[in-house]
């Protein structure tokens, strides 16, 4: 093989690491406390064609939200309350527009009620996670709603 030609396992490895090819696939930020709960989910939301970033404490979030622009935040059952309120500031405070995904216990009922979307457990199937992303993924960006002074504040429109 000469050394200008690229062997197909190589051009794997390229499609996979080229930044102008990753730049295109929605990234997925999993947060969660069981490191093996984690890769699974991560593997599963790969093999779905998601870029995958993890993150157990709040440093690795905000060094993830550093590192990547998040599209969605899966923010994992195993946090207590205020854990995921943090994380889920956190990831707005980067990513305004980003899709905030609670994963709850269904005894403890729903935190975050700014998420776009939640999943119980015990009843999430193996495909409702990637499912449930892709839709959230569909629906428009929420616009930052005006308050009633902001428009009163606004110039007339000349006609």
């Amino acid at each position: 093989m000469s050394k200008f030609t690229m062997s197909p396992a190589r051009a794997c490895v390229d499609f996979f690491t080229d930044p102008r090819i990753l730049s295109d696939m929605p990234v997925v930020l999993c947060t969660g406390v069981e490191p093996g709960l984690l890769f699974t989910r991560k593997v599963m939301l790969e093999q779905a064609g998601y870029t995958v970033l993890v993150a157990i404490t709040q440093s690795e979030l905000i060094q993830a939200c550093k590192q990547r622009r998040v599209n969605v935040a899966v923010i994992g059952h195993e946090h207590n309350p205020d854990t995921k309120r943090q994380f889920c500031a956190l990831v707005r405070r980067y990513f305004p527009l980003a899709k905030i995904v609670e994963v709850y216990p269904v005894e403890l009922g729903k935190t975050l009620k700014s998420a776009d979307a939640w999943i119980a457990l015990p009843k999430q199937e193996p495909t409702e996670l990637v499912e449930c992303i892709a839709a959230v993924l569909k629906r428009r960006a929420r616009m930052p709603r005006r308050s009633p002074t902001d428009r009163q504040s606004r110039p007339p429109v000349a006609k």
